[in-house]
């Protein structure tokens, strides 16, 4: 009998009336406001305008839940198409089944897309919602949690997972929860660029870069640990694999990228503020109106002196 574990959600739809609420869409849902909303602020302080992020993300959101849907389809067919399946239940992304790796990929056409309409350069864009978008995997994890799915080896750990269901092959028992380590590894992402992006000055989409090159270390050890079923070759995941290519290549644009065109852009959205950000650039402009003021009190105060001392008697100087 464990002592301490992590429980799992006797259901993972809770309904409101005739409305259904899955945890799972929930999370997701959940992450992309957090996405569009730390995004938003990251773009302003780079010089862009508000409510751009969130334009942009209407043509990325939809690309890219449709490319990480289209990813796990493709490369676990046979739970779709095997006989005895369902090809149906391919439509039911509710049911859990995304892959990052596809939704990355597509729905950097959906923003390349929105970006190209607005005149904006991608790689900026990227940059100010890397991020959010690690921020928003931490969040999206937990619906794995909803759904006892994508757990790893059985272990007796204290913060193991109780799995309790049995349905699709799973065997209730006590195992590593990889979407929490998932989740804390992006968490820990997200800050890191953060940080890197402050005392770096990223630009040119290295921000972007760093966080899929950090992502994809994290992903490589929690995809060692995952046992449900999964393609493999020479020994490895297919994820694993496709971690350590993106790595690389990652690392490679960084790398190129900042022997190319270091520091950041200089102007990332025509017509917005040249500036940093609009209120640094009106507390700039403050400072420079209360010198000119304090300069202009100096000279005022100073000229009736000067006045004095001309009109004063040729007598009284002399004395």
């Amino acid at each position: 009998m464990e002592l301490a574990y992590i429980p799992s959600p006797s259901r993972g739809v809770l309904y409101l009336g005739p409305i259904p609420l899955r945890g799972y869409a929930f999370c997701i849902i959940i992450g992309v406001f957090v996405a569009v909303w730390l995004g938003n602020k990251r773009w302003i302080a780079r010089g862009g305008r508000a409510g751009t992020v969130a334009d942009i993300a209407v043509w990325a959101v939809p690309f890219g839940l449709v490319g990480g849907r289209l990813y796990h389809v493709i490369t676990d067919y046979e739970l779709y198409f095997s006989p005895g399946r369902d090809w149906v239940d391919a439509f039911k992304v509710w049911e859990g089944g995304l892959g990052i790796w596809g939704a990355i990929a597509l729905g950097a056409v959906g923003a390349w897309i929105g970006c190209r309409r607005r005149g904006i350069p991608l790689p900026a864009y990227a940059d100010a919602i890397a991020p959010g978008i690690a921020f928003a995997q931490a969040i999206g994890r937990w619906g794995n949690w909803f759904n006892q799915e994508l757990y790893g080896r059985e272990t007796h750990v204290p913060w193991a997972l109780h799995i309790t269901s049995s349905e699709g092959g799973r065997v209730p028992g006590y195992y590593h929860p990889t979407f929490l380590y998932e989740s804390l590894w992006c968490v820990g992402v997200a800050l890191l660029v953060i940080w890197a992006d402050r005392r770096f000055q990223l630009g040119h989409g290295r921000a972007f870069a760093l966080y899929v090159a950090a992502y994809c270390v994290g992903r490589g050890w929690i995809e060692y640990m995952r046992v449900d079923d999964a393609h493999h070759i020479l020994g490895l995941r297919l994820n694993d694999w496709t971690a350590i290519i993106v790595f690389l290549l990652a690392v490679t644009y960084i790398v190129v990228s900042a022997k190319k065109r270091p520091g950041r852009e200089a102007v990332v959205e025509p017509g917005a503020s040249d500036g940093p950000s609009e209120d640094a650039a009106g507390a700039e402009a403050g400072a420079d109106g209360a010198e000119a003021d304090t300069e202009a009190e100096a000279e005022d105060k100073a000229e009736p002196d000067a006045v004095e001392a001309k009109d004063e008697p040729e007598s009284a100087k002399k004395s």
